[in-house]
């Protein structure tokens, strides 16, 4: 255990999350989602939600602000279904964020599914929540104010 680290954060999630470059992508994944297909890495988080894992991660990771679109993407759902309950509660962990890019997407299930097959790492959850899918993109750590000043 480490003081300020989310505990729904496994030591494996921690490590991918830290070799994750700018730009990369990460998807949190519901249940129901075919992860091992799509992904070339899979970090299993069995038992766990996706609004727990995507709150733990929002502490460490910043989202992408150099994007022309959204650092935030969410499965739109298929012609017919409604608008999964859950996207409510989304926003409100990433407005309860520190994240500097708010800004929220929707790609078509098949786009989603291809765009997943270049991330750089899925985490398979037991979310039972359907359309509970997210595809975070990495952004930059920046120096505090403070530490820019004593480099120059």
């Amino acid at each position: 255990m480490l003081k300020g680290i989310p505990a729904v954060l496994s030591p494996e999630l921690l490590r991918a999350l830290a070799e994750m470059g700018h730009g990369d992508e990460l998807v949190i994944a519901d249940g129901n989602y075919p992860c091992h297909t799509h992904g070339q890495q899979v970090i299993r988080a069995d038992g766990l939600g996706t609004c727990d894992l995507l709150a733990a991660i929002l502490v460490l990771l910043p989202l992408d602000t150099y994007t022309d679109g959204a650092a935030f993407t969410l499965m739109q759902p298929v012609p017919g279904d409604d608008a999964p309950g859950i996207w409510r509660r989304y926003r409100e962990i990433l407005a309860d964020s520190t994240a500097e890019n708010r800004t929220v997407d929707c790609l078509e299930r098949f786009d989603f599914y291809e765009r997943s097959r270049n991330s750089y790492l899925i985490v398979a959850t037991s979310e039972t929540a359907l359309y509970a899918n997210i595809i975070l993109k990495k952004g930059v750590v920046e120096l505090p104010r403070e530490e820019k000043e004593r480099l120059k």
